[in-house]
């Protein structure tokens, strides 16, 4: 197992990319940069490695990323209503950066800074430490809060998130990981196919700017049933307005059952690559990049709608509205600490 390290130097910035590869030659590759996996490459079932998630081929493309492409984001990953929310009876104005709404942190979010990296190299696993400060009232949001993100990846394909931060205030906040996933390997097809199963028998109702009405539904009988399993196209191709309000395809949260530990299984039957992900956030964004169009330049191919899966594990900036939903308050006697494991194997 090893670290690569590579310096950069992008528009007259100084990053540094950094590869974490297990003894398998399965690799994820980051930037010091808004801690952005730029890669992951694993086997399919002809034991081929090769990258699974969406990057840039032009690294630069990164300082202006709409699409938030692998970034860690924060404060609050997710959309506030009206860019405003109250806490302790005081209100706080952030910068609407979607049309009057605030989304994954603002324009100078922690997908914009340079992380401080600490490597880490053991017999088991190897990884990244990744520290940043976010002082008290940058983007608008009260409190200093100190970062610290763990990156590590195991000989069994297994790559961990752990997400650690301590505020000196009362605030909001909950952090993910916004990596597009597309199973087929180096971007050859889209995620249409693509078969998901998740522990979720609830979903958040969305208005037509994407913003949470206040009303969760069960998933039974319709699209958003995937506790059984279903593949992406039937959200895509539904008929149903949530669908229609997301661009024709997902772009919810999915609350897991309380019983279980939050849990979504992605297959590519064609790669016959498997992705499982287990976490003990309370739910997942899942958005099938319903978005993209075709005039971004990555790595194997122009993107493309649905070219990717982003799985969201966070809470919901709705609970600053609505009562009933997972809560992103942090009191500043509470750590912040959530854990998010991505692991690759494959079918026969």
């Amino acid at each position: 197992m090893e670290v690569k390290q590579t310096p950069l130097t992008i528009e007259g910035q100084a990053w540094t990319e950094y590869t974490l590869v297990n003894d398998h030659g399965s690799s994820v590759t980051f930037l010091d940069f808004g801690g952005i996996i730029t890669s992951i490459n694993v086997p399919d079932r002809n034991q081929q490695i090769e990258n699974v998630v969406i990057g840039y081929r032009n690294y630069a493309d990164y300082l202006d990323n709409p699409n938030y492409f692998g970034a860690l984001i924060g404060r609050v990953a997710g959309r506030i209503e009206n860019a405003r929310f109250k806490l302790n009876d005081k209100i706080y104005t952030l910068p609407a950066n979607e049309n009057t709404h605030h989304l994954h942190g603002g324009p100078i979010g922690l997908h914009s800074v340079i992380w401080q990296v600490e490597l880490i190299e053991t017999a088991t696993h190897v990884g990244a430490i990744l520290y940043h400060t976010s002082v008290d009232g940058e983007a608008g949001y009260p409190g200093t809060i100190k970062y610290k993100v763990t990156y590590t990846l195991t000989n069994d394909n297994a790559f961990t998130i752990d997400y650690e931060a301590f505020s000196d205030q009362d605030t909001v906040l909950t952090l993910t990981n916004h990596s597009y996933f597309n199973l087929s390997g180096d971007l050859k097809d889209t995620i249409l196919g693509h078969y998901v199963k998740m522990n979720a028998s609830q979903f958040v109702e969305l208005d037509e700017e994407l913003i949470p009405t206040g009303r969760i539904l069960p998933v039974a009988n319709t699209v958003f049933d995937f506790t059984k399993g279903r593949p992406l196209a039937d959200g895509v191709n539904s008929g149903d307005p949530q669908n229609i309000y997301a661009k024709n395809g997902y772009d919810h949260f999915f609350i897991f059952d309380q019983q279980n530990e939050g849990k979504i299984i992605v297959t590519d039957p064609i790669s016959g690559r498997v992705l499982t992900v287990t976490t003990d956030q309370p739910g997942v964004v899942m958005y099938t990049s319903n978005g993209l169009d075709d005039t971004l330049t990555l790595k194997e191919r122009n993107s493309a709608k649905y070219l990717g899966v982003c799985l969201e594990t966070q809470s919901s900036p709705a609970s600053l509205e609505h009562a009933g939903f997972p809560s992103i308050y942090l009191k500043a006697t509470e750590p912040y600490r959530k854990t998010t494991t991505f692991t690759f194997t494959t079918q026969s």
